[in-house]
């Protein structure tokens, strides 16, 4: 971790170094005052902690309240190797242990340690999310997926406990079956699939991301929300 800390508009936000098991990935940890949640974000094949769509919805939640992660979840040797190979973007049981490690790197944490854990997935990120929450039913509290491919994630579906959005363009015919497929598949209490009119996979039509970071900042407010205690909503009847 770095000891770099700048503080904007009530929000702390650093570089941090997290550690995944014998690596270490590049981060950027944001958490505004107050913050109930804090989301790790898993990119797509191809793309890193700086996707511009990925760092629009991080500053959606930031400005409502919910911390945020992003990281790369390769390393810059496994970059490089994956550039030529592309042997590391679609293993998705591997990029879900390292989305597993970093949410135990942040439960470590001191300022977040306290914090309801929530993923966003975009595409093959979203597959790795799937899995990982699988993975960790006592500790994911949401889940978001973003144009994602939950199919890469199928044999995981049924043990994924955390609430689950899927949100598909409405041009991403292929995309769109494959989603409709993974929430049928889907064993969560809560779970749902929104089709975004007009839009294709990667959301750049106007108004279109904008409202993949509506539907995902009400989605994890929702779920990192405090549950009354039986006892203390009494006293208020």
């Amino acid at each position: 971790m770095t000891t770099q800390e700048t503080k904007v508009r009530e929000k702390l936000e650093r570089e941090v170094s997290v550690g995944a098991g014998k690596v270490t990935l590049e981060g950027t940890l944001a958490i505004p005052r107050g913050a109930t949640g804090v989301v790790l974000f898993a990119h797509g094949s191809g793309s890193s902690r700086h996707s511009p769509r990925n760092r629009y919805v991080a500053g959606v939640l930031q400005s409502r309240g919910t911390a945020t992660l992003l990281f790369d979840l390769l390393t810059r040797k496994e970059e490089s190797v994956d550039e030529w190979t592309a042997e590391l973007r679609f293993n998705i049981k591997f990029l879900a242990e390292r989305l597993v490690e970093a949410t135990r790197w942040i439960l470590r944490q001191p300022e977040t340690k306290g914090l309801k854990i929530g993923y966003f997935g975009a595409s093959t990120g979203a597959a790795a999310a799937l899995v990982a929450a699988a993975q960790m039913p006592e500790e994911v509290a949401a889940v978001v997926s973003r144009g994602g491919r939950p199919d890469l994630a199928e044999d995981s579906l049924g043990a994924v406990r955390a609430p689950t959005l899927l949100i598909v363009g409405g041009e991403d015919e292929p995309v769109i079956g494959m989603n409709r497929s993974a929430l049928a598949k889907l064993w969560c209490e809560e779970k749902n699939l929104v089709i975004v009119p007009g839009a294709t996979h990667l959301f750049e039509e106007p108004g279109t991301l904008e409202e993949v970071a509506r539907l995902a900042a009400e989605w994890f407010a929702a779920h990192f929300a405090p549950v009354a205690r039986p006892e203390a909503a009494a006293k208020h009847r």
